[in-house]
């Protein structure tokens, strides 16, 4: 089987001038032999090595679903921001340099390396890549020094960062070399999209300046920010969102109204991006964005980026949660539909789909796009191609998602981690109301703290790590690994969920990766042992009871009694099989729990480790070391 454009970066290697070479390039052995520490190797040998090893590896197959359609069941994740995952301090100078190194190679994530980095994913047992946006990044209002890759500047470009200068290569080419690498090594794809914002120098701003909202000039940046509710407005809002009563919704006080003017039909390009002139003669700029919701959010502008305009209606010419999540019953009109940039968004995933082989679509705030918009790109992107898969930014698996075409949703365990009688709750909740789709089985992403993130020890951090993992493996779920994770990162990529004001003056945008350059600490690992291998042994096991694992049913995810508060009991329950999860949710502490059994006595073997467990006059006694978990099957049906 041949891969055609990992042949062309191959040629483009075999090309590469090396008389400029220091040949002082340093590469993480985590990446290519699985140990810590660092190897000097000439970069070229190295990337051609290692592609014609995944070119002339057996090409594995594609994981599918049950009817061959809905793979997402069977996915297990890796998730990438290319731009910093991929990243790796080569010169060994201390830090991340954002210009190539005389050998034509980048210091920050590009896509050649990401391709290398393929093997290494795939010894954890992943099969799905799924990739933070890609696309070019606006120049205006940077956060940090490269910019947010959510403040889109194009969406059919893609950033130009993300390509080698030593490759004589186009972008687009690199990237289908990683899409068909990852399918040649049995990984489906899955790009991340984003349609509710642009930059706020966007290309689409000078052909369509009514795709944005725009203010008076002078009222773009601080003390511009999201509209403030006196408190009995506040507890209005929360109420008739709670009840799904979008009928004239609270609206920000006339003040704030009144800052935004229409579209202007004159604009000037400058070096703080376009101005136009308002009817009084007057100039306004594109507005910058901020977190709508809740409506007394006080995460830091965004002030790269805008909302796009997804409705023409002059009553609502302002951004505000009512005019760009919760639309109010009078804006969300067939008339006021902007249908021209409808059109235009429902365009952009088939495009990606038919130029890149891309395998499904994550729709960044997916659930603040207007319904009918939502619908019309799941139908537009499936033409032809009923097994592409749509993951949805919503916290909730229920069957309404799953009516509406979506195969996965982001769920919320990543917001119940931090006390084991949420996890608990959690649980009781799914087993109560089934899990109609698969959730992201994950204590962390992007926009969250690091599953490490203020704990007290390293090892405590790895214990948790080890321990969310484990968990969610044995849910209907999909394990998803943010990268990073399986060394023990720690630092956050962004502050957007669940973060402190403490938080936010330790990080401020130029030391987040989101926004600025940064790697993972992936010679080091942290000072910890990865967790790679214990993730394969736990994702071998999944695969070993996944019909199982796999079953959503309501009743199928119960906890067993344990005589312990700290340890978390799940058994998972389908077709006459019982798989009992048991984990210490003290990752400091060792804990004792006694479960009791119908049965006087018996033995079965613990799967993780392979001891055999007893029970003895009804009971089963273990002793968990700090975060330990044991996954055991359970014989028959007795248990109390």
């Amino acid at each position: 089987m041949t891969i055609p454009s990992l042949d062309l970066l191959l040629a483009s290697l075999a090309t590469a001038d090396r008389s400029s070479y220091s040949h002082r390039y340093a590469v993480p052995n985590l990446w290519h032999n699985g140990t810590t520490g660092v190897s000097m190797v000439d970069p070229v040998d190295y990337y051609g090595d290692t592609l014609n090893a995944i070119r002339n590896a057996p090409p594995c197959a594609l994981n599918t679903g049950p009817d061959d359609a809905d793979w997402s069941a069977s996915a297990t994740v890796y998730n990438l921001f290319v731009r910093y995952d991929a990243a790796f301090d080569h010169n060994l100078d201390g830090h991340i340099g954002t210009d190539a190194l005389p050998e034509g190679f980048r210091e920050t994530g590009t896509l050649l390396k990401a391709i290398a980095m393929l093997p290494y994913i795939q010894r954890m047992g992943v099969n799905t890549l799924y990739l933070l946006p890609l696309t070019s990044i606006g120049a205006v209002n940077r956060k940090g020094s490269l910019g947010s890759p959510y403040a889109i500047k194009n969406q059919y470009k893609l950033d130009e960062t993300l390509g080698e200068p030593v490759l004589d290569l186009s972008l687009e080419t690199q990237l289908r070399a990683l899409v068909e690498a990852s399918h040649h090594l049995g990984m489906r794809v899955v790009f991340e999209f984003v349609f509710r914002t642009a930059s706020i120098d966007s290309d689409w701003i000078e052909k369509h300046p009514e795709w944005f909202y725009w203010i008076k000039s002078g009222e773009s940046l601080p003390p511009y920010s999201a509209p403030a509710f006196e408190d009995d407005k506040l507890t209005r809002i929360y109420e008739q969102v709670d009840k799904h009563d979008f009928h004239e919704l609270p609206e920000p006080d006339e003040t704030y109204r009144n800052r935004f003017v229409p579209a202007p039909e004159k604009l000037t390009l400058g070096a703080n991006g376009y101005t136009g002139t308002t009817d009084d003669g007057g100039e306004c700029v594109i507005a910058s964005a901020f977190s709508d919701w809740p409506p007394d959010d006080r995460q830091p502008p965004w002030t790269d980026v805008t909302y796009l305009k997804l409705h023409d209606s002059p009553r609502f010419n302002y951004i505000a949660y009512n005019t760009i999540r919760m639309y109010d019953e009078a804006l969300e009109q067939p008339e006021f539909r902007a249908m021209k940039l409808w059109r235009e968004i429902t365009g952009i995933i088939p495009h990606y789909r038919k130029e890149f082989g891309i395998d499904g679509a994550m729709i960044d705030m997916g659930h603040a796009l207007p319904p009918e918009l939502k619908a019309s790109i799941v139908a537009e992107a499936r033409k032809g191609a009923p097994e592409f898969a749509f993951w949805d930014e919503n916290f909730d698996p229920s069957p309404k998602l799953k009516e509406e075409g979506f195969n996965a949703v982001f769920g919320s365990l990543p917001f119940v981690i931090h006390d084991v009688l949420f996890i608990k709750g959690l649980l009781n909740f799914l087993n109560r109301n089934g899990v109609a789709i698969p959730f992201f089985a994950t204590g962390e992403n992007h926009n969250t703290p690091r599953v490490c993130h203020n704990l007290a020890g390293k090892e405590a951090g790895r214990r948790r790590s080890l321990f969310l993992f484990t968990l969610g493996a044995v849910l209907p779920a999909m394990p998803f690994i943010h990268s990073g994770m399986e060394i023990c990162e720690w630092h956050p990529v962004n502050l957007g969920l669940n973060f402190t004001d403490d938080d936010r003056q330790r990080f401020p945008a130029e030391t987040l990766p989101l926004f600025a350059p940064a790697a993972c600490d992936w010679a080091k690992t942290n000072g910890l042992d990865p967790l790679c291998d214990d993730i394969r042994k736990v994702l071998d096991i999944r695969q070993q009871y996944f019909d199982l694992i796999r079953c959503g049913d309501k009743g199928s995810i119960t906890q067993p009694y344990i005589s312990d508060l700290q340890l978390l009991t799940v058994m998972r329950k389908s077709g006459g099989k019982n798989l009992v999860f048991v984990g210490n949710s003290n990752f400091e502490e060792p804990v004792t729990g006694t479960m009791e059994f119908g049965q006087q006595e018996m033995e079965f073997e613990e799967l993780i480790t392979g001891r055999t467990l007893t029970v003895s006059d009804h009971k089963l006694v273990i002793d968990f070391a700090p975060g330990q978990c044991v996954l055991f099957e359970l014989p028959g049906t007795d248990e109390e």
